[in-house]
């Protein structure tokens, strides 16, 4: 797809090889790199004394404090036009910030120049989130610094660790790396575990050397911010680019035209949708790359992160302004930036969904038109793109690019059908996160059609090859044709599959746990696997980076580990299963001594956080902290996670201590039944969600009646935190003692935030679903606290809920009238009545009451041992952690680069 030949912000480079190497300037040839021969025919038309000068003053990394000082003071006062007197920590953050950069970006430039002169097999990650939380501390963890020093016997070159050593040129220079750090914003670039995940794995795959980039959305509002007011969710925008953004490079060079609407056009001779088709679009937007540059830990491979922003090909019409239409003049302006105005825009309207089926093509459409570029620069021929590309599908919202590839081939590049078909199925994977129907993409046929009508047909011509290929081998089976097409016939209006649609153009799909990889197996995609075999499906369970998420977010722990393990160097990070040595300190008394009181000042760390969210006022007693259980559940707020669940325990376990003291018990006698307990929830729901959003507005008043109760004092808080994000989660995360991941069995694909907890010494009491199996086969049953029905059993349990009268547990029976007399919301008795209807009038489908019963049990069996037997719940802290090697991202990519990508590491 060419330009618009009349805008004059495209860039022939974009699109065509340039006639002439002086066509591009030389720094653009440095960022974009060449091949090994267009390297030497360049060189040959440098004049030696342009190369000399470039040589002579070439850009070098800041090596020692000192080099680092005076590029701070440079960016302060050239960059930001500031100065000595009027630099705050925001200045500071942002010279920081730029300095810390620049020595990625000249990684960033040897690191691409190195694959493109070695042209190996890359892999190109689509996300439509990724929630990379704050950058500056993150890139100080895996940047090390050769700083030269000089002592008596002359130079010696050693290790510095990047951090520390800014650290102390930063209090040298008047500030506190901490309150730099709280400068930054969390860029607002996802929402939830999928996005987290993609974070984790783009650290993971520079970590490990693998040729990669990443390709997202630069969302001008990110999801939203979160308030809380009046106990209820306020979604209001989230400003995050505020001040910019310090980590990006804007790439004016690198634009795309990306094309919605019009109609298809064919000549005369040829008629056939197969045939190569002209598509006359009738709107038009250009998509404009922010890179974002990665940083691998302990290696000089810096990879990318290219996110992309619309614009308008014309982003004024002077002649609507001159006549005096000035609203209508900035329409297209404004068209064009909502596709990236934020993320998941709300569908529970025809024009949400037309804005979010647009906004994941025009990432789609942008990110292969790149990636194509690159390639087509190789002059490869076509059929060797599977050899050299590998691109993973993220959950469903990229599997427009499996059409997107299809159509430039054979409309662009005219391919055969079927030539161009086996390129595609080649070269994309899907990993699948959801086995819940509800929560697999589908979209209308007549909106579809109507954004986008080349796709449509190529997506009917896909089906119907595959429908084919399917009565081939099953001539008789008319119901699986209806039940594994693409399209879905059913129901009002005609529907694409687009989990269909990502099975059938990938050639491998991944689950995220066992458990999951299983089940998609005999549930989702059990046609799927009747017609091409087991081979297809595979499983790769999910991890997290251990550089953030321990390092960063614990390091206190971080630094006992690697004293403990004597690495200075914290090269445990890259060899997690080094950790497997603390197994021999399980039982030691001192070491355990040293082990809680880090948990200690994590819990005074997160305890300091909510005083100050909750303008000052503690709400957990200080005094009994050391006796307080940290019980936390964070996470996105969905019916399937069940925070209800854990709402409704609370509620029961005020409803027995109030009990208590009816009865005449006295408060030490209520905590010796009730030992101290602080329940922490966080998490967003999604806009249009009111159940979830009717469960945070419960959990805060529940927290508002529990926490202003005198007659209980301090023996059990209930605390919401607002605006959950990756900062606040390095804080919590820490500081748990027992963590909550009690999804409905089945539900959960993997969850990522119960391998955060594990990794720094919390308990979880959860159901056995997910990466919860897995965890519990690495660290021991006798250190998690698993409750709950069987995933075997739902589908009956669900269906006696239906059809059968099941009775409600005694004890939630009492929670759930407590809700209906309207003591949790007295001006209005009715408000939580939906919530109490979904377990008592519509079949409680997820499967709160069946759970109810056992999941207070296991609460109670957790109170003992962290109450009696402090030594044994340390011991299981320190075992959680010993054995949680497994779960490092790092694992995960080197699987998906052996098993799925067919890519290997390029070192120096």
């Amino acid at each position: 797809m060419a330009p618009p030949t009349n805008s004059s912000t495209t860039n022939d480079m974009i699109t065509e090889e340039p006639q002439s190497p002086h066509q591009i300037p030389r720094l653009t040839r440095r960022l974009t790199g060449f091949l090994p021969q267009e390297i030497k025919a360049i060189d040959a038309t440098i004049p030696l004394k342009s190369r000399a000068l470039w040589n002579k003053h070439q850009v070098k990394k800041f090596e020692n404090a000192d080099q680092f000082e005076g590029r701070f003071i440079d960016h302060v006062e050239t960059t930001l036009a500031r100065s000595l007197y009027n630099c705050d920590d925001l200045a500071a953050y942002e010279a920081t910030s730029m300095a810390i950069r620049d020595n990625l970006t000249i990684d960033w430039n040897k690191t691409q120049q190195k694959f493109t002169t070695r042209d190996p097999k890359r892999i190109y990650y689509l996300s439509l989130e990724f929630l990379m939380g704050r950058a500056l501390d993150n890139a100080l963890i895996n940047m090390q610094i050769d700083d030269t020093t000089t002592d008596v016997n002359g130079s010696k070159a050693t290790s510095t660790n990047a951090r520390d050593m800014v650290s102390k040129s930063l209090n040298d220079l008047g500030f506190k790396l901490e309150d730099v750090i709280e400068q930054e914003s969390d860029a607002g670039l996802g929402n939830g575990g999928l996005g987290r995940l993609a974070a984790c794995f783009i650290d993971s795959m520079a970590t490990e050397n693998i040729p990669a980039w990443g390709y997202g959305l630069r969302y001008e509002y990110g999801i939203f911010s979160q308030k809380i007011i009046d106990g209820y969710q306020v979604e209001t925008p989230d400003y995050w680019l505020n001040f910019g953004n310090a980590w990006e490079i804007e790439r004016n060079e690198v634009q795309f035209p990306v094309t919605f609407y019009g109609y298809v056009d064919r000549s005369e001779k040829n008629t056939s949708t197969l045939a190569p088709s002209q598509w006359i679009g009738g709107e038009r937007v250009l998509a404009c790359a922010y890179d974002f540059p990665v940083s691998g830990y302990k290696t000089s491979n810096v990879n990318n992160l290219r996110m992309w922003k619309a614009k308008p090909t014309t982003e004024f019409d002077f002649a609507k302004f001159n006549s005096g239409d000035y609203q209508n003049s900035v329409e297209q302006q404004q068209r064009a930036e909502s596709i990236t105005a934020c993320l998941y825009p709300n569908d529970n309207f025809e024009q949400g969904k037309e804005l979010r089926l647009k906004q994941q093509y025009f990432w789609c459409s942008a990110s292969l038109h790149d990636i194509i570029r690159r390639y087509k620069k190789t002059k490869r021929p076509w059929r060797e793109f599977p050899d050299q590309v590998a691109i993973q599908l993220n959950d469903t919202h990229p599997t427009l690019a499996v059409v997107e590839l299809q159509r430039i081939l054979v409309d662009l590049e005219k391919l055969d059908w079927h030539e161009a078909w086996d390129i595609v199925t080649a070269t994309f994977a899907y990993t699948n996160h959801t086995v819940m129907q509800e929560a697999l993409e589908k979209w209308p046929v007549g909106l579809f059609g109507h954004l986008l009508p080349r796709h449509l047909e190529i997506i009917y011509d896909i089906n119907w090859f595959f429908l084919q290929d399917v009565a081939k081998k099953f001539p008789k089976d008319v119901d699986l044709l209806s039940r594994i097409s693409i399209i879905e016939e059913g129901g009002q209006e005609r529907q694409i599959r687009m989990a269909y649609l990502a099975v059938v153009g990938s050639h491998k799909v991944n689950g995220v746990a066992e458990l999951h990889s299983e089940l998609i197996k005999t549930t989702i995609f059990s046609d799927f696997v009747k017609f091409y075999g087991p081979s297809k499906f595979t499983n790769v369970t999910n991890g997290i980076t251990p550089r953030r998420w321990l390092k960063g977010a614990n390091p206190e722990l971080d630094k006992l580990i690697s004293e403990t393990l004597k690495d200075p160097e914290c090269n445990y990070l890259l060899d997690m299963p080094k950790l497997t040595k603390l197994n021999e300190l399980a039982d030691d008394k001192e070491f355990q001594k040293k082990w809680y009181k880090v948990k200690m000042d994590n819990k005074i760390r997160l305890a300091d956080l909510i005083k100050k969210l909750n303008g000052g006022v503690d709400i957990i007693d200080r005094e009994h902290i050391d006796d307080t259980l940290f019980d936390i559940q964070v996470k996105r707020i969905h019916e399937y996670k069940r925070q209800q669940l854990n709402v409704f325990s609370c509620i029961y376990r005020y409803l027995a201590m109030k009990t208590m003291i009816a009865n005449g018990a006295s408060l030490a006698e209520v905590e010796e039944k009730f030992p101290r307990k602080v329940s922490i929830f966080g998490g967003k729901s999604a806009p249009g969600y009111y159940m979830a959003k009717l469960i945070i507005k419960l959990i805060n008043s529940v927290g508002d009646v529990i926490n202003n109760d005198v007659e209980i004092g301090s023996l059990l808080k209930v605390v919401f935190i607002p605006e959950y994000n990756v900062s606040k989660a390095e804080i919590i995360i820490p500081a748990s003692d027992l963590s909550e991941h009690i999804s409905t069995a089945g539900t959960e694909a993997s969850g990522t935030s119960n391998m955060k907890f594990v990794m720094n010494g919390g308990l979880i009491i959860g159901t056995v679903d997910g990466a919860n199996v897995e965890i519990t086969r690495e660290i021991g049953e006798d250190n998690i606290f698993l409750f709950g029905n069987l995933s075997e059993n739902v589908e009956e349990l669900r269906y006696n809920h239906q059809y059968q009268d099941t009775p409600i547990p005694e004890d939630l029976e009492k929670v759930l009238a407590h809700i209906e007399a309207g003591n949790f919301s007295p001006e209005n008795p009715n408000e939580f009545q939906p919530i109490v209807d979904t377990i008592k009038s519509h079949g409680d489908y997820y499967l709160c009451s069946d759970d109810f019963e056992s999941y207070i049990a296991t609460q109670e069996l957790v109170d003992q041992v962290f109450h009696k037997q402090r030594e044994e719940w340390t011991k299981k802290s320190i075992l959680s952690v010993a054995n949680c090697g497994f779960f490092s991202s790092d694992r995960c990519i080197q699987e998906y680069s052996e098993t799925i990508w067919n890519v290997e590491p390029v070192k120096k």
